[in-house]
């Protein structure tokens, strides 16, 4: 998982530019800064993106510094989002289709060949995590849309073991076990 330095960054580069991304065709959006020093590259800016940042960020414990610094971005989000509430609930629905679409590719691909993709697992259900912290955010998820999501729900849970989180445990306290069922634990091997 990223470091808190690196969910910081991402934060403060994608709300530089947020109001131009909100306003463009862009779905993923390149951000003109750089990883810190032994981080992986930034992935372009999505609200996706920014939303599973700052949720990362808020189950941490942060200094002082940093707990400031995560509330003053914080903020600017929430009222870059109530300013610009249709363009931002336009691209949060186009980004939520883009997300589940790929979720399902994820899945179909799983149960072709479950021994060749679990391991991508706690790579891939970033993705269902993103779709829910979308999904408040979206203009209107159209029901068979909704349908889709609750379908692949549905085929994981037939399939999944629970067990250990997902990613690293210091991000437990970020994504509660009763929301994000799908952090603890992993679909079988076979």
């Amino acid at each position: 998982m990223p470091s808190i330095e690196y969910d910081l960054k991402y934060l403060q580069a994608g709300l530089l530019d947020l109001e131009g991304y909100l306003l463009s065709n862009e779905l993923y959006w390149p951000i003109g800064v750089g990883a810190p020093a032994g981080d992986p590259p930034f992935p372009r800016l999505t609200l996706g993106g920014l939303l599973l940042s700052r949720t990362r960020l808020e189950g941490l414990q942060l200094n002082r510094e940093q707990q400031a610094e995560l509330q003053r971005l914080s903020t600017r989000m929430d009222e870059t989002r109530s300013q610009w509430r249709v363009a931002w609930g336009h691209k949060a629905s186009r980004e939520f289709t883009a997300r589940l679409n790929l979720w399902r590719d994820f899945l179909e691909d799983y149960r072709e060949k479950p021994a060749a993709n679990v391991d991508r697992y706690p790579y891939e259900v970033r993705r269902r995590t993103m779709l829910e912290l979308l999904g408040p955010d979206a203009d209107a998820i159209p029901s068979a849309e909704a349908e889709l999501l609750s379908g692949l729900d549905k085929l994981l849970k037939s399939v999944f073991v629970p067990g250990d989180f997902a990613w690293d445990s210091n991000q437990i306290n970020s994504f509660p076990k009763d929301k994000f069922w799908y952090l603890y634990g992993q679909p079988k091997e076979e």
